[in-house]
């Protein structure tokens, strides 16, 4: 099985970083309004995802990103390497 690390973009202001082992079931979970997190948003686009074969690398790296700032997030979806580089030294 293969898990998903992923990055929505809900009403053109909030990340919300998830995990999945199903992409499409998942996003159609959020854009139902079943998922607490997002039911408030209206508009729900994915952006970002990243794939893991064990779902204990998938957890450890949807813990990094949520932890990571806004500009950070944008510069891994732009994979931007230097700017993550940057970010990551201040």
């Amino acid at each position: 099985m293969r898990w998903v690390v992923y990055i929505l973009l809900c009403d053109e202001k909030v990340y919300y970083v998830g995990l999945t082992s199903d992409t499409e079931q998942r996003l159609k979970s959020h854009e139902s309004r079943y998922n607490l997190a997002t039911k408030k948003f209206s508009n729900i686009k994915l952006l970002y995802t990243e794939q893991y074969q064990k779902r204990i690398d998938a957890e450890k790296r949807e813990k990094q990103i949520k932890g990571w700032s806004r500009i950070k997030k944008e510069a891994l979806m732009k994979q931007d390497v230097q700017g993550l580089k940057k970010l990551s030294k201040s």
